[in-house]
């Protein structure tokens, strides 16, 4: 497996340890039994698959990369590297600027940026016309592309899809960055819509078997569908596709729903002419970290700490899987757990963060659930560790 050349502050004394003790014990990752921390008053169990992924780890060495070797040129990126508060300030200190917030706003107007300028793509793709901005401009937007590997895998699935006459369904939302990428890619080649979630799902389905108007299709989908979008002709051939970070359950059951509309419309003896086979686009550390989270949800834990960037895709389903048995608390680093009785954390359902008091249970030995999102670096959850370590 490739080593990145990332810095060492994101790297790990104890969970490195943990990490490479598993690896070697199970070198295919398949046992997703989560490690335990006994320190006796306090019990961690550690979620067998979490933390920096492949698409990350490469996108933090790319990034770096053009750093030192452009000492002398202004060097922006297109939005956010990664969701990770601790990444991105990081890259700001070393002279990055940001040209868009995360919903695709300009900070930086793209007349200021010159030909002599060094432009990195986030870990997320961008958009075709993002690209041919950058283009015009006579910024090379490829130099430094650390677009994930497994974003662009979706890419080139939608356009297979698109070359064989399906419309591509997108599972992801809609303001999110790769799902704003893999959208402009995909309407490049093909008929596409942007579905959030199984409602939406459940919505096209009755639209496809003509079990609700056509009418409706615009109040439940306007701005998330390709120019031109034919509603009776382009549904008759779809296949779907997702951003890469949302629940691979989910996706699996969108899949499943539309699949068994397309069945019920055209027959089973039909179903490979208009339903497409495209399991093999979710991703491999989405999958993992996510097995991983439900083997975590069979441990006795009181409750469940999620180290992450609050508006990271991935960690916030990873905290929906956990709240369905724990008490959850969210947090972006250490610095949160302001001591043994207080702590500030991200409430998903208000989108705010809010303070909490006695969140530690009061045991003699008190058991405690921990993993983090795959743009969150183990540095930050050894932190975490070490300071409710201190309390004890």
């Amino acid at each position: 497996m490739r080593i990145f050349n990332i810095p060492d502050k994101y790297r790990s004394s104890v969970i490195s340890k943990i990490k490479a003790e598993r690896k070697t014990d199970d070198p295919r990752g398949k046992d997703y039994s989560p490690s335990i921390l006994d320190f006796g008053k306090v019990r961690f169990h550690i979620a067998r698959h979490f933390g920096f992924c492949f698409g990350v780890e490469n996108a933090i060495e790319i990034a770096y990369k053009a750093i030192n070797e452009n000492p002398t040129k202004r060097i922006f990126l297109l939005s956010e590297m990664i969701h990770n508060p601790t990444v991105n300030s990081e890259l700001a200190l070393h002279g990055v600027q940001f040209i868009q917030d995360t919903n695709g706003n300009n900070l930086i107007d793209w007349e200021e940026l010159t030909s002599d300028d060094i432009v990195i793509i986030p870990a997320f793709g961008t958009t075709l016309e993002v690209e041919n901005i950058l283009n015009s401009v006579g910024i090379n937007p490829y130099h430094y592309n650390t677009t994930c590997p497994f974003v662009e895998k979706v890419w080139n699935k939608s356009e297979e899809l698109g070359n064989k006459g399906y419309t591509v369904v997108i599972h992801g939302k809609v303001n999110h960055e790769e799902t704003r990428a893999t959208f402009s890619h995909s309407k490049t080649n093909a008929p596409s819509i942007i579905i959030r979630d199984i409602n939406e799902a459940k919505i096209l389905s009755q639209i496809i078997l003509g079990e609700i108007s056509i009418s409706n299709f615009n109040k439940h989908f306007a701005g998330k569908y390709s120019d031109g979008f034919d509603i009776e002709k382009d549904l008759q051939k779809i296949g779907v596709v997702n951003q890469t970070t949302m629940l691979a359950s989910e996706t699996e059951d969108i899949s499943a729903l539309l699949k068994t509309a397309i069945t019920k419309k055209y027959g089973e003896e039909n179903l490979q002419n208009h339903f497409a086979n495209t399991r093999d686009t979710l991703c491999y550390a989405t999958n993992n970290n996510q097995n991983a989270t439900l083997q975590l949800m069979n441990t006795n834990a009181d409750i469940a700490i999620v180290v992450g960037g609050y508006n990271s895709s991935n960690t916030s389903h990873i905290v929906e899987l956990l709240e369905e048995k724990f008490i959850t608390y969210f947090i972006s680093d250490e610095t949160k757990l302001h001591s043994k009785d207080s702590i500030s954390h991200f409430l998903l359902s208000e989108k705010s963060v809010v303070s909490s008091k006695n969140y530690l249970p009061k045991k003699e030995i008190i058991n405690i659930a921990i993993t983090s999102g795959a743009s969150c670096p183990d540095a930050t959850v050894d932190k975490v560790i070490k300071r409710i370590i201190s309390f004890f």
